[in-house]
């Protein structure tokens, strides 16, 4: 099964397509992780074409164990501008995480595509059952704050830092699917 979620275009926003990763995105996708922000912010950034391939495949598995459903998110030439991604975490919770390459960035793309997913996430897809949602995020990152409180997360914990993968603190919102 294909899921394809669509966000039509606004007065002053583009249409934007949340669709399955392919394998003719590996450039755009190698092409995204050159960029040392988000090297910075992602905890296995892709070095080259292998490495794409790798994580591909695994986007790929993670939609046929109903364990990870991963999202380009591609505007009207279909080309990827970030990605959105819904990980089941235990029974009826999954996390949330996203990114968008340097290009987009500023555009209320993030907001607009994890906003879609989390309606998806928590109300029309039928592959597991889900009521929250959770969204981690380094402390240093207020752009993901801003994100997570525009689409409904609500900030509920702060996180210690946990070296080496998550060498500063973050932040845990959490959306409902009655909130």
């Amino acid at each position: 099964m294909t899921v394809i979620l669509s966000l039509p275009r606004t007065e002053s926003q583009a249409a934007l397509r949340l669709r399955p990763w392919r394998s003719e995105d590996r450039e755009a996708l190698v092409a995204a992780h050159r960029d040392p922000l988000l090297r910075r912010r992602l905890m296995a950034p892709l070095a080259e074409d292998g490495d794409a391939r790798r994580w591909l495949d695994a986007q790929v598995s993670g939609w046929e164990s109903a364990t990870q459903f991963s999202f380009a998110v591609a505007a009207d030439d279909d080309m990827p501008l970030g990605h959105v991604v819904v990980k089941v975490r235990d029974a009826g919770a999954a996390e949330v995480g996203y990114w968008i390459a340097a290009q987009a960035r500023g555009r209320g793309i993030a907001a607009r595509a994890l906003e879609v997913a989390s309606r998806w996430a928590l109300g029309t897809q039928r592959f597991v059952s889900l009521s929250r949602l959770d969204l981690l995020h380094a402390e240093d990152n207020p752009a993901s704050c801003r994100v997570a409180e525009k689409c409904g997360y609500v900030l509920d914990g702060l996180l210690p830092p946990a070296p080496p993968d998550f060498p500063v603190s973050g932040h845990r919102h959490l959306r409902t699917s009655g909130g």
